[in-house]
Formats: C-alpha cells, sequence, structure tokens
C-alpha cells in the first residue's frame, strides 16, 4: 500500500489490533506497547493505530521518552502534549529523558519547569552509553562497537543490497561486529564493491525487491562474482530469489502472475497466504552431500559438516525443486535450504543463522574466513541488555512506575 491506502487502511485494521492487544491481555500480566512515529502528528490522528488512538482505545498509561541528543528536548515534550487532545494529555503519566551527556544537576532547572508546566513528572534522565549496541528495529545499524583486528590478520569481505523492504536485518549484526568480518550495506544507487561473500537477504516483499536488485546492477554482479570463485548465502526472501521463479498466483505481493529469479538453482517458489512461524534448531549438511549420501545418510566424514544451528522461520511460500536434493541444513524431522553442486551457494529460510557461535564459525569458514577467532554474539547481547537494565533500574523511578502499574516494587 501507498500511504494514502494505508491510512484509509487502518479503520479496517483496528479491530484486529484490539483483538491481538485482548488476547495477550489474558496471558500477561504488563504488556509494553511501543509507539510508531510521534504521538502529536495532527496530520494521521484520525484512525490512528500505532500511538495515541490506540492509547486511547484501551486506556493505557503512557511514558513519553525524548532523546536530548538531538536537541530541543523540552520543546519536543512541551510541543507533545500540547498537541494530544485532552482525553490524551490524562493518559500521559511521566516523561523520560534519554541519552544525556555531562551532570544531570545541569538540568535540574529545567525539569522544575516542566513539571510546573505540564504537572506531568520527570521519571529519569537516562545518561548516553557509549559504544552500546542494542539491536534495532526498522532500520540497519552501521555502527560498529569492535576494535578491527590486528593488521595483517584475514577479513572476510562481505556485501548485502540494501534492499527497500528487507526483513530481519539483525541476522547481520553479528558480522558486523565481528573482528574479522567488514561488512557493507550496499545502498541503491551506490557502486557494488568486490567481496569474498555476498548475503540476499530476506524481504517483506521478495517480487517487488527483485525487481530493485533487477534495477540496480545485482543479478549480473552476482554472477560474475561466482564466476570468479565467490560465495553466496541467501536467506529467506533471498532464497526465495536465487531460484528459477517465483509464483504468486493470489496476488499477495501485488499483481498475481510469476517472476523469473536469478535462475542460479533449480527451484521454484510459490507464495500463499499462510505465514510459517517457529523455531527450530538442526545441524549444517555441509558440503559432502551427494544425492546418494542424502538417501542413505552416509556417515559424516568432514570436519565442517555437523555444526549445529538454531533459528526461526517466518515467510509465506513454499520451495520445490531438484536442487532441494542437497539441502543445507537436516532439522531432525525434515531438511532446509538448499546447497550448490559447487559448493558456492547456500540457501536457507531461517534466520538467526549467525547469531550462535557454532553456526556462526561454521558459515564462516564455508565463506573463506580461517580463523580461530570465535565471537560470542550471544555473551555480548546478554551483557549490553544488562548494561541497560541496570542503568534503568538505578536512573527511573522505579517506586513511581510500580505504583502506576500496582506492582510490588
Amino acid at each position: 500500500m501507498d500511504a494514502i491506502e494505508y491510512q484509509g487502511y487502518k479503520e479496517t485494521a483496528m479491530p484486529y489490533v484490539l483483538d491481538s492487544y485482548y488476547r495477550l491481555a489474558q496471558q500477561y500480566d504488563l504488556i509494553i506497547v511501543e509507539g510508531a512515529g510521534s504521538p502529536a502528528e495532527i496530520n494521521l490522528r484520525e484512525n490512528d493505530i500505532a500511538n495515541m488512538g490506540f492509547a486511547t482505545k484501551v486506556s493505557c498509561h503512557v511514558l513519553l521518552v525524548a532523546d536530548i541528543d538531538r536537541g530541543g528536548v523540552f520543546a519536543h515534550l512541551t510541543g507533545t502534549v500540547d498537541c494530544l487532545e485532552p482525553e490524551e494529555q490524562g493518559l500521559v503519566k511521566g516523561f523520560i529523558i534519554n541519552k544525556f551527556r555531562g551532570d544531570r544537576r545541569l538540568l535540574t532547572g529545567g525539569i522544575d519547569w516542566l513539571t510546573d508546566k505540564t504537572h506531568i513528572p520527570t521519571l529519569g534522565v537516562l545518561p548516553f552509553l557509549k559504544g552500546l549496541h542494542i539491536e534495532a528495529e526498522d532500520s540497519v545499524n552501521k555502527e560498529s562497537i569492535i576494535e578491527p583486528n590486528a593488521a595483517g590478520e584475514k577479513v572476510l569481505k562481505v556485501i548485502i543490497p540494501r534492499i527497500p523492504r528487507i526483513s530481519n536485518h539483525t541476522d547481520f549484526d553479528v558480522l558486523r561486529l565481528h573482528p574479522h568480518v567488514d561488512v557493507d550495506f550496499v545502498e541503491e544507487g551506490s557502486a557494488i564493491p568486490d567481496c569474498d561473500l555476498i548475503i540476499l537477504p530476506g524481504s517483506k516483499n521478495t517480487i517487488h525487491d527483485f525487481e530493485w536488485l533487477k534495477k540496480n546492477g545485482w543479478p549480473k554482479k552476482i554472477k560474475r562474482h561466482l564466476r570468479y570463485g565467490g560465495k553466496l548465502i541467501a536467506i529467506c526472501g533471498g532464497y526465495q530469489m536465487v531460484g528459477k521463479m517465483i509464483h504468486d498466483p493470489l496476488g499477495i505481493e501485488g499483481p498475481a502472475g510469476s517472476q523469473a529469479g536469478l535462475g542460479l538453482m533449480d527451484f521454484e517458489t510459490t507464495l500463499e497466504p499462510a505465514k510459517k512461524l517457529q523455531n527450530v534448531r538442526g545441524r549444517f549438511c555441509g558440503n559432502r552431500i551427494s544425492d546418494s549420501e542424502f538417501n542413505n545418510d552416509e556417515a559424516n566424514d568432514n570436519e565442517l559438516d555437523g555444526a549445529t544451528v538454531s533459528g526461526y522461520e517466518i515467510h509465506m511460500g513454499t520451495t520445490v525443486g531438484a536442487a532441494l536434493s542437497r539441502p543445507a541444513i537436516n532439522l531432525g524431522d525434515r531438511y532446509d535450504g538448499a546447497l550448490s553442486q559447487d559448493n558456492q551457494i547456500l540457501c536457507s529460510y531461517l534466520h538467526g543463522l549467525f547469531d550462535h557461535n557454532e553456526a556462526c564459525g561454521w558459515l564462516l569458514q564455508w565463506s573463506g574466513l580461517n580463523t580461530e577467532h570465535r565471537f560470542n554474539y550471544d555473551e555480548l547481547k546478554d551483557r549490553e541488555i544488562n548494561r541497560v537494565a541496570e542503568m534503568l533500574e538505578q536512573e527511573l523511578d522505579m517506586s513511581y512506575l510500580m505504583g502506576l502499574l500496582k506492582l510490588e516494587p
């Protein structure tokens, strides 16, 4: 949908949003609802489903968080409250000032003024945490907090097309942070650099994003890359693009019809309305698989084979074809993806392939990076989340929040 069409659709969507909320409310004591955009976009107020329109429907408490690092924090907060309707203003129970650098005492006068003007308390001033890594939700995070490796050590060059409807881009955070991997998200109209590994990411609209790839010269680049011995990993929507055809008989992603894919492997995908969503665990099949080995499950002689992998599937569509006789991953009750005969292309429906040490190490070694270094992304995520949690517990008025929620501190 374009923006105008979506505005009209929100009225239709609201009952489903509320159904989801009430279903969750029967299962959980506490639900945190994150807004999208500004709660004070006057031009988008009608039929709002993501901010104050939703909040008023369910009468939930609202906390306004403002980023002082961008400047104008008091204007942001007072201006937002002024733009709200009286009913909406009554739901706002507190302000939080985020990413403050410096001595908090410098803000005391401003916070006192803010409280007098709005009669809404400021629940905390959160410090700017240097070098923090928390997975981004809506945009690709290009910053790195890991120091480059020592001079002379092998670095794997990875490029990823920044397709317009990229999904689950956090799949690549571990690579972006890895000291032996150089990741480049290639934007529209940019020159496509040479590399060791190309990754085709997931997509919220496979057919439209494949059209974008064609307009930006990626099919020719990918084929040249493979001709010179490079590796290609294709995930979910990217996996579907690698095959011969993408069929959309029901018009799920646009007009009904079929679209030729890259044609790099012998399989086709048919998009379907039901979305597959599940956590899975298995092992890489490696490059030992031939048709006979797949059928009789012969012993594994390759040290690369059998690395444990876990992830999640979230996709619409079924992929079939001869190339799937050399699968990428054994999930126990079934197989996932495909590995090309020349061992240069690995396709999978699994997101989170790189998130865990063993799987990441296997994939990087498969891609050509031979290093003993193992980067533990799970430990990094836990450490950074705990870092934020401890800061919030220290800086926020937890007694007020617990009272608001009628919970014991």
